[in-house]
């Protein structure tokens, strides 16, 4: 309890300086306000606005806090028939669902929940929209409503209501632009929103799964960052898009913000695959974090649609979203971050050659990173098997090494020692779930545990 505490109290001391955002000089990482890495460590609560109570919605961002999320990405004009089922009050969120005629009892919860998470450090990443309003697809509700026209004006709306709240810019929602219709209403969106919040705010977007912002938007102006979601199967190398992303011209930070949920249907076929666990969620967010990502979206099946035993499951949910908050891999997020904040974490680039002999792509792939100063590396087992490092990719004469335990955020001091340019390790256990990160470190530097506590 002392712990949560302390890390609630961090939370809402940094929101002064979190507010706001910016892309590092590099372009590949967000900047606070006053110059200092920002983590995204986001979680997918789409039906926060249009779902929870307001007392739920209080326990679920402390939650949250105190896990050491720093983002929750939540949508105003919600996935599951947003327009036509009320909120908890009973308010619907436009009127005769005309984007240029808000409803003002609606929108007060929305401004409700964003103040609710400025007070508890956490920034809003808020999508207008959910994209079945513009396309709906053979999986959306809809109805689609958006024009270019009225797009930009609900976009500037929006804008003109948040301009001085703590949140940034998703537009998207799910889908990938099928038309010209389609591009003409993001942009404009996108144009209405700038022309109020003429970036005070980050902007980017949410596609659908296996993609990225940058397949579509890759050198629109009005994009300051991109996202892909690589979606809810065992295994997604998402890795892949961190490198791509690295290759563009328009260089552009990169993160995902949709990788496989928690306790989600593998591969969406439960009775053939199963389910998936805390350890492919782990799996995703430290490939992740380990080839380029700015940061790092986890999610949960059951708490992205706050599903609760009175709702129809969405695609097999099964567990109350009270429940699903406190699940293995929520914690072991905020252990990866509060991880990578004991180094400059911004710095690691992703290098393959420092792991010796085989290593097939697939569900033990490892990953290795190094600081581009040099000074520290980090390698991720997902299986535990015994592993080669090449030293010599770090220049310091002796190295510090730790295990880091991704399960519990706690470390093995592997003590001080020569570089002789290579050096085995063998982790404490092994197998499906028993991942470990090696963290090795110019000795000279003194830097320290890199525990979660």
């Amino acid at each position: 309890m002392k712990r949560l505490l302390s890390l609630f109290l961090i939370n809402l001391l940094t929101f002064s300086v979190t507010a706001q955002l910016k892309v590092s000089a590099d372009k590949h990482y967000l900047l606070k306000k006053d110059g200092k890495p920002f983590f995204w460590l986001g979680d997918t609560a789409w039906e926060l606005f249009h779902r929870l109570t307001r007392e739920e919605a209080i326990e679920y961002l402390k939650n949250r806090a105190d896990k050491g999320f720093t983002v929750i990405q939540a949508v105003a004009l919600a996935e599951l028939d947003g327009l036509n089922t009320p909120n908890a009050y009973g308010a619907k969120p436009l009127i005769n669902n005309d984007p240029t005629k808000p409803n003002e009892a609606y929108f007060r919860h929305v401004d409700f929940i964003i103040n609710e998470a400025a007070k508890n450090g956490l920034i809003i990443a808020l999508l207008p929209t959910w994209a079945d309003k513009w396309y709906k697809d053979q999986w959306g509700t809809g109805p689609e409503i958006f024009t270019p026209e009225n797009a930009k004006i609900f976009g500037a709306w929006m804008a003109k209501r948040y301009l001085n709240k703590p949140i940034v810019w998703v537009l998207g929602g799910d889908r990938i632009p099928q038309n010209e219709t389609h591009y003409a209403i993001i942009r404009a969106m996108a144009a209405g929103i700038r022309s109020v919040d003429q970036n005070k705010h980050l902007l980017t977007y949410h596609p659908s799964g296996g993609s990225s912002s940058y397949d579509f938007f890759a050198d629109d102006a009005w994009i300051d960052f991109h996202m892909s979601q690589t979606g809810h199967k065992v295994g997604n190398p998402d890795y892949k898009t961190n490198i791509r992303a690295y290759t563009l011209q328009n260089a552009k930070p990169h993160l995902n913000a949709e990788p496989n949920y928690e306790d989600h249907p593998n591969d969406w076929n439960p009775g053939e695959k199963g389910w998936m666990d805390d350890f492919d969620t782990r799996e995703a967010a430290y490939w992740n974090m380990l080839s380029g990502g700015a940061g790092h979206t986890y999610g949960d099946h059951n708490i992205w649609q706050m599903y609760t035993e009175k709702r129809e499951p969405v695609n097999n949910a099964r567990t109350n979203w009270h429940v699903a908050m406190n699940y293995r891999g929520a914690y072991q997020v905020g252990y990866m971050r509060r991880m990578f904040e004991k180094r400059n974490w911004q710095k690691l680039v992703m290098d393959q050659s420092a792991i010796a002999g085989n290593n097939p792509e697939g569900l033990e792939y490892k990953m290795a990173a190094m600081s581009s100063a040099e000074d520290f590396m980090m390698v991720y087992i997902p299986y535990g098997r015994k592993t080669t490092v090449n030293t010599s990719k770090l220049a310091a004469p002796k190295l510090r090494g730790w295990w880091f335990n991704p399960r519990d955020g706690y470390t093995i001091a592997l003590g001080e020692f020569d570089n002789t340019g290579s050096k085995e390790f063998t982790p404490t256990s092994v197998g499906r779930g028993s991942d470990w990160l090696l963290v090795l470190d110019d000795a000279s530097k003194n830097y320290p545990e890199p525990s979660a506590y």
